[in-house]
């Protein structure tokens, strides 16, 4: 080819023009031994970003909790995100009482719910190490981004397999939490979450198709000589406070706990496990209904500011429900 010049090119030289036309994003290369050397030496943590519909105790969000050293997971439900703080002392004290270690370092993204007057102010009292990803780097908080994906695909997938109504996220969540415990292996490792936590083998005998039909004796009302002695329910996961199954009571629309719980786990999908005609022509309007929920409105915390999002499926107003209490126990 002729009529090129002679050009000299300096080896590594960062041209100004190329950057600027043709710059990307920094690799980040996976990490593949753990960091910590115990457990609550460092706990990732990352809240969701609001949910369109309310779940049955009127939460939005879920401050996920990951523990580095042995990947157990908690899940904390939130009605507003500028509770993330106080869930955040109460899961601190309750967890460093029942391992007996004390939390060094924190890690999360660089938002208002972390990165506030308090929530500093908190950690440096407690002596708590607080480290932040990089500004819209959430590669960086890695762990526990990966987490959430995690549960918000199981999730997604058990609501689907019955198709219940989305209402019951929160319960799935939970439910999924829950079992990621007990039957992920920790990387390089044999072992569960929960046996590297605890020091003990996870028992799962007990498992359940979530979302499946159930029959719950029932043992709270004065029944008759011919009345049923059970009612319909729907199987949607496992107390944390006994030993017991979570059920959905479809005539009074509540969560309720129990032991005497017989399961209907076939293969086939039963397509009126929650159909709405069931419920009844009266409850069925209350779903259909397209009536927004009313907020609560409280004071932000700090820098925190509250976001609007609308119901994109209503709960019926005579919905009652127990709290969800986030799982921290075997």
């Amino acid at each position: 080819m002729k009529g090129i010049p002679c050009l000299k090119f300096e080896k590594d030289r960062v041209c100004g023009a190329c950057q600027l036309g043709k710059q990307t994003k920094s690799s980040f290369k996976p990490i593949k031994d753990i960091i910590s050397t115990r457990p609550l030496e460092l706990i990732h943590i990352d809240l969701f970003r609001p949910t369109k519909t309310k779940s049955l105790n009127g939460s939005r969000y879920v401050l996920v909790l990951v523990d580095d050293f042995s990947r157990f997971t908690w899940v904390c439900f939130l009605k507003h995100k500028d509770q993330t703080f106080s869930h955040f002392k109460t899961f601190r004290k309750r967890i460093e009482k029942e391992k007996g270690f004390l939390i060094l370092k924190i890690r999360s993204d660089r938002v208002g719910e972390f990165v506030n007057q308090l929530f500093m102010t908190y950690c440096d009292e407690k002596g708590i190490k607080h480290e932040m990803s990089c500004p819209r780097t959430p590669q960086q908080n890695g762990v526990v981004e990966r987490k959430n994906r995690t549960l918000q695909e199981m999730a997604r997938t058990m609501i689907s397999e019955y198709d219940l109504p989305q209402y019951l996220w929160a319960e799935a969540l939970n439910t999924a939490c829950y079992i990621s415990n007990r039957i992920y292996l920790c990387k390089n490792s044999l072992k569960t979450s929960l046996e590297i936590y605890h020091s003990r083998k996870p028992n799962v005998s007990y498992f359940k198709i979530f979302g499946c039909k159930c029959f719950v004796l029932n043992t709270k009302d004065n029944l008759g000589k011919f009345d049923a002695k059970a009612y319909e329910a729907i199987f949607v996961g496992y107390s944390t406070t006994s030993k017991a199954y979570r059920v959905f009571n479809r005539s009074s629309l509540t969560i309720e706990e129990s032991m005497h719980v017989k399961f209907e786990e076939s293969n086939v999908v039963i397509e009126n496990v929650v159909e709405f005609d069931s419920l009844g022509e009266d409850m069925e309007k209350l779903f259909l209904k397209d009536s927004p929920i009313q907020e609560e409105k409280e004071e932000p915390i700090g820098d925190v500011q509250k976001d609007e999002v609308k119901d994109s499926q209503p709960l019926p107003k005579d919905l009652r429900t127990l709290q969800i209490i986030p799982r921290n126990s075997s």
